[in-house]
This record gives structure tokens, sequence and C-alpha cells, in this order.
């Protein structure tokens, strides 16, 4: 016998049959990780990006998706739930938003995939509402956090791994000169003090960073890089041109 439960003797897909189980309380939530250009996420953050209000929007979007899990996953049972709740948390260290669903029943089965499906499209709302400002914006996580109830009992995921930044570890040798940017201009000691005084340098100029890049001629794909933490210093090269492009001097960007 399979050891799938959505799957029969024979390997067929169905649907399982719980008529059987008893009706006990089931709570489960989820999480999403939406990792933004510094500029998505400031207007995200000030309620200024193009369609509107970001969060209040996804917010909706998620608790509607989460009544619609059996319309979009063919095998899931239609649930009553009591609880669809969608929450958000900044995380100002690195440009992102944290999803968190929750979705609480009292069934025969479990609510996670409803848990996993407000947060997945909330997420993608959020990509929705600031992609006219950054079309480069990922998705970076959604898995399940918690659940409770049933016969498989409790089950909590691990820590959060998957999106909390890594502490940065010691160099083995003296980065080249060609090669990082905190060499070339060696603003602060340190890629996080980098990053935060380029972001303080662009606001303060009132540079987009698309923009920006496109009036260089560098890839914009590598200055969002590193404002949202996915890189650890720009090239040479592309600082240079920034620079230019901005009519100040390299160093000048890092102060």
């Amino acid at each position: 016998m399979s050891k799938l439960t959505h799957l029969d003797d024979h390997g067929a897909a169905r649907m399982v049959d719980v008529s059987d189980k008893p009706v006990t309380d089931r709570e489960a939530s989820a999480e999403a990780i939406v990792a933004l250009s510094a500029e998505a996420f400031t207007a995200a953050k000030s309620g200024n990006a193009p369609k509107g209000d970001v969060l209040a929007t996804a917010r909706i979007a998620g608790i509607m998706a989460a009544k619609r899990t059996p319309d979009l996953i063919p095998l899931c049972h239609p649930l009553a739930l009591a609880k669809a709740d969608v929450a958000f948390e900044w995380l100002d260290d690195r440009n992102a938003i944290r999803v968190i669903a929750s979705a609480k029943t009292a069934a025969q089965t479990g609510v996670e995939m409803e848990a996993l499906m407000a947060a997945s499209v909330a997420a993608l709302t959020i990509y929705d509402m600031i992609k006219a400002i950054d079309k480069s914006a990922v998705i970076e996580t959604v898995r399940l956090v918690s659940k409770s109830g049933g016969k498989s009992g409790d089950y909590s995921s691990p820590s959060r791994v998957a999106w909390s930044r890594p502490a940065a570890a010691a160099p083995k040798s003296r980065p080249k000169p060609k090669t990082l940017m905190s060499e070339v201009s060696a603003p602060r000691p340190g890629p996080h003090a980098q990053r935060e005084a380029f972001r303080e340098f662009m606001s303060s100029q009132r540079l987009r960073p698309t923009q920006w890049a496109k009036d260089a001629r560098v890839p914009a794909a590598e200055v969002l890089a590193f404002l949202t933490g996915q890189s650890r210093a720009l090239s040479a090269e592309t600082a240079k041109k920034l620079a230019k492009a901005a009519k100040v001097r390299v160093e000048d960007m890092f102060r």
C-alpha cells in the first residue's frame, strides 16, 4: 500500500476518506518572505506604492485565498473555516516583508493547506502591488510554521534559518581591490555598513535604483541585489559608473 494518503493501492490520485475521523480543533500557521528593492520597500512601508495600500490589499487577498483552497488544490477537502488571518512583519535590515497566515477550524482534517494558500497569495499580491517599481522582487520562502490537532499531533518548524540574516564569516584573506567594493572605497568595515550608507546616499540624492542604473549604463539587477542583501558588494566598475552618473566620488556613496 502506498505511504502517500492521496494515492490508492494502484497509484491513482484520490481524495482521502476522512469520514471515520473524529471532529477536532485544527489550527495551522504558515509564512512567506518577499524580498524587495530598497525603493519598493520604502514605497510599500510609506504607503506610496503605485496601486495603493500594499498590506491591506495583500491581507484581504490572503483571507479570500484561504477560503478558496479546495477550488485550487484539487484533493483538498472543503472546510468551514472558523478563522483566517494574515499579518505582516517588516524586515527592515533586508528590505523584506514577512507574511504570517493562520487558519482554524473544527473538522476531520487539517488546515495546513489553507494557511499555506493564504501566505502564498498574500505574497503574490505584494508582488503585484509593487511590480511597477521592482519587477525583480523575490518570494523566497513559503512554508508551514506550525499546526495542531489531528492524528499526527502538533508540529513546529525549525528556526527561521530560511530567512534570517546569517552571521558574517571572518574573511580568510584580504580581498583584492578589483573584486570587492570595500577595498575600492573603504567607506566602512563590513558589507552591511556599506549597504546602509549606500541606501542613505540614494535617499539623500533622491535616486531611484532602476533609473540610476539605466543612466549609469550598469545592470539594474546588480544594484538591486546589493540593496536587498543578495550580494555582498558592488563591482568596482559598477560603482565607478554609478558615481559618475550621480556626479560624485565613489567614496561619497558609502560615507
